[in-house]
This record gives structure tokens, sequence and C-alpha cells, in this order.
């Protein structure tokens, strides 16, 4: 089942790319006094998550006006999120739950162990605040989405209209 809207989110270590200094993993629990949006997809140059990742990287500027940090998280290994980030420029977090405790701490693991297309929206003290998932995993929240999800919740910091240069 996972964490509902309410519940203190489930902490977790997991390498990722970019990797971080010394070698170290992403701690969801470092992340507290941030905004964090977690989502979760099943896997690396699959047809909907690519579409998923690019939006999210084309509207980047417009996430990150938002104030909330993106992690993504998939069951894919780490070489792989390093090809997946390498070929499509990826440059928010992709996380490697390899072993797939994460999914299943969140509820969100499928039966072939991949992590269903969801997403969990925690506030800076790391209280679930908002989720969704996709049943098929065949749609996926886009950015205007997460900006409205954000705003619902009272968590939008800022929320302005932002032009790449």
């Amino acid at each position: 089942m996972g964490p509902q809207p309410g519940d203190i989110a489930p902490d977790f270590r997991l390498a990722g790319v970019p990797a971080l200094a010394d070698g170290a993993q992403y701690h969801l629990a470092a992340q507290r006094g941030k905004v964090v949006v977690l989502a979760f997809y099943p896997g690396d140059f699959t047809p909907v998550c690519s579409r998923q990742l690019q939006h999210y990287e084309e509207q980047r500027l417009r996430l990150e006006a938002t104030g909330a940090t993106l992690w993504a998280v998939s069951t894919d290994k780490l070489e792989r999120h390093e090809r997946m980030a390498k070929s499509y420029a990826l440059s928010f977090p992709l996380l490697a739950d390899e072993d797939g405790k994460v999914a299943a701490a969140y509820g969100v693991r499928t039966l072939m162990g991949t992590a269903r297309r969801s997403i969990f929206i925690l506030d800076a003290q790391g209280v679930v605040r908002w989720r969704h998932e996709d049943p098929l995993s065949l749609g996926y929240a886009s950015v205007e989405d997460l900006a409205h999800a954000l705003r619902d919740s009272g968590l939008l910091v800022v929320d302005k209209p932002c032009v790449e240069a």
C-alpha cells in the first residue's frame, strides 16, 4: 500500500546519476527542509519513460521555479541510468533502486519487480502531501500537473514562467 498523504515518507539511500562527491548515495532524510518530488518510473529507454524524463528535462527551469527538487527512481541498474542520462542529456538525478526495496516501501513495486509510474510530493518535513499513480504506467504527470499539485498542497514556493535563453 505504501505511504499515503499525511504519512512520513520512508527514508532511503540510493546510488544515482549524476554521481555525488566521494561516492556518496542520495539520502532522502538529507533533503529535509526542501520539497521533494519522487518520480518512480518503470524503466530507462522505454517509450513512455523516455518521453516523461525528456519532458521533465525540457521543463526543468519551470520545475526548479516551483522550489521543488526532483528525483527520478527506477529499478534499473546504475549503468543503465548513466546511459539514459547521457543519451537524453538529463540533469536531474536518476536513482537506482536495483533490488526494488524502495519501490516496495512506497507500495509501487509491480509483480515484475519494476516500479509502477508514480509521483510522491514530500513537504520539508518529509511528509507525503500528494500521491499519484498511473496503474497501467501509460501516462505521466506533466510539470504543469506537478505545479498544480504543489499549489494545491500549499507547497509552491514560486510559480513564475521561465523562458530558456
